[in-house]
């Protein structure tokens, strides 16, 4: 395949959701103290009013609001009490025109009730008689039969990810097996004949994994399970052994190294021998980014990447790829940009989508993007950066003040 004849991000996305859309993310059903973080796989709809029965939000007395419409400090509205609403309980309780019953935050308002008053407004004058010295209107205090959901509702979309609030939200409606999408399993093998653990001394010619590790990262925030990472010197052999390997039990393979045309840039070979139909894509028109490679083993129903080497390469192209494989497959919301203006001229390659980090700064009732400039096998060029705005392919740069739009990290 001519690596010079390289696909556009978008391309690649949709080859690569035409060739895992019936496999890469399943639906499962979790218990509902796992499913924070998870994408619904099915819209949630609510199975019963919320509350089911009339509810005060304060501690006080149930009225009607016309007995209390003039009550003042000067001029006090007076209330019998005919009885006390235990909470956690229902109540037989009703309430007439001079009457009042008292009611704790969550507690069932008795029928005739159509307000709370709340006690810091009341004194009790007599052993079942209280005086009202603030009026209260109608509705006032309480939560109406459905006022939170109601049965039919349509809750969550599918593809929310779901945060602690919306937790909440699934426990009250008494939901608590929730329908989500899997967690692709994914290896991570880092290659090159350089590489040393973090842990080990990096002796003359050798460096420490980076990409290893920081790939682990990405893939847990974008949902993925991590099975394995491995570091592999530049051998054919034991990379196509591993490959095969991480086929067998992973939904996604991610190579970082030896994904472009050099001597030891042997992930292409590797990718061909062990799956198949194999490489259908190698190279993107992405900066940075361009020595990618894509590929897919039918049999196992295994997405393989080639990534770039370099880390901060490898990291960018595996946030757009699998961001933008798992927007499309489980229709997941794309998190709204940050509108900002560059501090200063971005220079870019007119022939491919040239992706900056930077750095985000709120001055005088704005956001400005300071583009962080780096190489990108220096892992710091990323640390210092906010989050990353893109030049689309055909623009060949971008001049201080101009608008875009930064995608946080």
């Amino acid at each position: 395949m001519d690596f010079l004849k390289v696909d556009t991000l978008e391309v690649a996305i949709n080859k690569i959701n035409n060739a895992t859309k019936n496999w890469l993310y399943k639906h499962e059903t979790v218990p509902l103290n796992q499913a924070c973080g998870r994408a619904l796989a099915k819209n949630i709809y609510a199975p019963q009013n919320l509350p089911s029965f009339r509810r005060s939000s304060v501690d006080g007395y149930a009225v009607l609001s016309k007995d209390v419409a003039g009550a003042s400090e000067s001029s006090p509205g007076f209330l019998q009490i005919t009885g006390t609403v235990a909470i956690g309980h229902g109540t037989n309780l009703q309430v007439q025109s001079g009457q009042c019953a008292e009611v704790p935050t969550g507690g069932m308002v008795p029928e005739g009730a159509d307000a709370v008053v709340m006690v810091e407004y009341t004194e009790n004058f007599s052993e079942n008689g209280i005086a009202v010295y603030q009026p209260v209107a109608a509705y006032e205090n309480i939560i109406e039969i459905g006022d939170d959901m109601q049965k039919g509702e349509l809750l969550f979309h599918a593809g929310r990810e779901l945060l602690p609030k919306d937790i909440g939200a699934l426990a009250a409606a008494g939901i608590i097996n929730v329908p989500v999408y899997s967690r692709p399993k994914i290896t991570i093998i880092s290659t090159g004949d350089e590489l040393v653990p973090p842990e080990e001394d990096t002796p003359l010619g050798k460096i420490r994994d980076i990409s290893g590790y920081s790939l682990t990262g990405m893939a847990e925030k974008n949902g993925l399970e991590v099975l394995n990472s491995v570091i592999l010197p530049d051998d054919l052999d034991l990379l196509e052994e591993t490959l095969r390997k991480g086929m067998q039990a992973s939904d996604v393979v991610a190579v970082s190294g030896g994904s472009s045309y050099g001597k030891y840039d042997i992930t292409a070979k590797a990718v061909n021998n062990a799956a198949s139909p194999g490489v259908f894509t190698h190279g993107l028109a992405l900066k940075p980014g361009k020595p990618t490679i894509l590929a897919v083993d039918e049999a196992s129903r295994t997405l393989i990447m080639g990534l770039p080497g370099h880390p901060v390469s490898a990291m960018v192209v595996f946030e757009l790829l699998l961001g933008g494989i798992r927007r499309t497959h489980i229709s997941c919301p794309t998190k709204l940009p940050i509108p900002a203006q560059l501090t200063c001229n971005a220079p870019a390659d007119g022939g491919k989508m040239t992706v900056y980090p930077c750095k985000l700064k709120w001055d005088d009732g704005a956001y400005f993007a300071e583009p962080v400039f780096g190489k990108s096998a220096a892992i710091t060029t990323l640390t210092k950066a906010d989050g990353y705005f893109i030049i689309d392919a055909g623009i060949e740069g971008l001049q201080e003040g101009t608008n875009v739009f930064v995608y946080l990290l």
